[in-house]
């Protein structure tokens, strides 16, 4: 039993970041981070769940419910601000764990990471081909059925251009990190300027008279069936309410979703030139624009439309065309494409870094352990998961798997608090270049606002999560227990 919590150091982690064919070329400054940050949160979630949100469960304090998450995830970037500033090593909540919990954690919340972002790189790329086929659609060409994917086909369908949007990316990602953040840079800028002029154009239609009431009085939400309800509801009877002050922490709940991705930040640490400085500043500073943007947007969208005459579907697009302006849900529409592709960039990066890191460790085949010649990037996992992920996305539609990456990410962030008390506890001597205030009480609040919303995730979504957390435990015993760069010292 030993073994399954035997921990890899620090100083042992960054030694192996030195080896030179396993090391990963440094090039990124606190800016590439910031972008890469703001490029991955900003999505369909700013684009799509502002209205569904707002009509179905909190009215206009959607502006609140993002708040809330806001802070959630604000509690717990503090926690990876500190890891990553102090453990500079690719692999993120995985390599923080190796390093505090054990390698049976490190090894559980790795294989975590792992589909969580390979199910939202797919997932992204499925939104991505939607969207770009109907401003095709808008410009008189159409795509036929068999290359748009299952939900168009009536049979086999293959969507052929989010399977090519994976591969170009692929490329991408093999070329170097420094192309990569300039690639991104250009795609964020454009994503910006989008949701400014929607924030500017829409303050002209604000009507004073759509925020009536703020908080609209609460209703109780319709009991789940079985597998379908909250497990809160299942576990201790309490039913989530739509409006009113619980609604907007069940909306919180809900629109976590948009704020999924500032964690991959710290998968880049170790690709970042002076990661001591620049990951805190980049992790934080990226929650933190994206936490105003989606605040003003949710209070144009809901101040130009009453939140009972919201579109679920497209809320922004749609209240533009409520006050006669359609013209912006093009543009709309065109954001929202270019903004899924950094969004599929960057997780396909996070992906490619913690399988990159397990391979190092040795609970994955060394085999992908080896970065590039001339690239210094991890070449042969991205390729791999490029090309399974791009054939994923070609024969997948979005479902109810989406919820896993929300599971998947609170999960990560837990693990990451936890992490932050026991390291402070076993290595007080670690240089801290930042340091998370208050622990241990600010980590346990993280822990305890993560876990809530995780308990508001349908009951049938923990049961998907607990099989691949079963199948995972079954891989770490049969091949990484022994293959382990720590058991391998140990037989030595």
């Amino acid at each position: 039993m030993s073994t399954l919590f035997r921990t890899k150091s620090v100083e042992q982690s960054i030694k192996d970041t030195e080896v030179p064919e396993q090391s990963l070329k440094k090039s990124l400054s606190a800016l590439d981070l910031t972008v890469f940050g703001v490029g991955v949160i900003i999505g369909t979630g700013i684009f799509v769940l502002t209205g569904k949100v707002a009509k179905e469960t909190a009215g206009p304090a959607t502006a609140l419910a993002f708040v809330v998450a806001g802070v959630v995830c604000a509690l717990a970037a503090l926690c990876y601000a500190e890891f990553a500033s102090t453990v500079p090593v690719a692999g993120s909540a995985y390599t923080f764990s190796y390093a505090s919990l054990g390698e049976l954690v490190a090894w559980i919340i790795g294989w975590d990471l792992v589909l969580e972002f390979a199910l939202g790189t797919a997932v992204v790329a499925v939104g991505w081909s939607g969207y770009v086929r109907s401003l095709l659609d808008n410009i008189g060409w159409s795509m036929p059925d068999a290359l748009s994917g299952p939900d168009a086909a009536q049979g086999f369908g293959f969507d052929i251009l989010a399977f090519a949007l994976v591969l170009v990316l692929t490329v991408v990602l093999v070329l170097g990190m420094k192309l990569s953040a300039r690639v991104t840079t250009v795609v964020v800028a454009v994503k910006l300027a989008v949701v400014g002029i929607v924030i500017v154009a829409g303050l002209f239609f604000v009507k004073a008279a759509n925020y009536k009431p703020f908080v609209p009085p609460a209703e109780p939400q319709p009991s789940g069936a079985g597998w379908d309800a909250p497990l809160v509801q299942l576990l201790f009877g309490y039913a989530p309410t739509n409006f009113g002050l619980m609604g907007i922490f069940t909306a919180a709940s809900i629109v976590f979703f948009a704020f999924i991705g500032f964690d991959v930040v710290a998968t880049a640490a170790e690709e970042t030139r002076i990661p001591q400085r620049d990951m805190p500043r980049g992790i934080l500073a990226s929650l933190l624009i994206c936490t105003l943007l989606y605040v003003a947007v949710s209070i144009v969208v809901t101040g130009m439309q009453h939140y009972t005459e919201l579109s679920v579907s497209a809320p922004l697009a749609d209240a533009f065309k409520a006050v006669g302006h359609p013209f912006y849900a093009g543009v709309i529409s065109f954001g929202a494409a270019v903004g899924l592709t950094t969004v599929c960039l960057i997780l396909l990066l996070g992906q490619t870094r913690v399988f990159f890191a397990m391979s190092r460790d040795g609970l994955l085949p060394r085999f992908f352990s080896k970065t590039h010649p001339r690239f210094g990037t991890p070449y042969r996992p991205t390729i791999l998961l490029g090309v399974v992920i791009a054939i994923v996305a070609g024969v997948t539609s979005i479902n109810e798997l989406a919820t896993l990456v929300n599971i998947g990410t609170l999960f990560a962030f837990v693990v990451v608090a936890l992490g932050v008390i026991v390291l402070r506890r076993i290595r007080p001597d670690l240089h801290r270049a930042f340091r998370t205030p208050w622990v241990p009480l600010l980590p346990i609040v993280s822990v305890a606002a993560s876990v809530w919303l995780m308990l508001n995730l349908p009951a049938e979504t923990w049961l998907r999560f607990g099989v691949w957390m079963v199948i995972g435990v079954v891989i770490y015993l049969a091949y990484g227990r022994r293959n382990s760069g720590l058991a391998q010292a140990e037989r030595r």
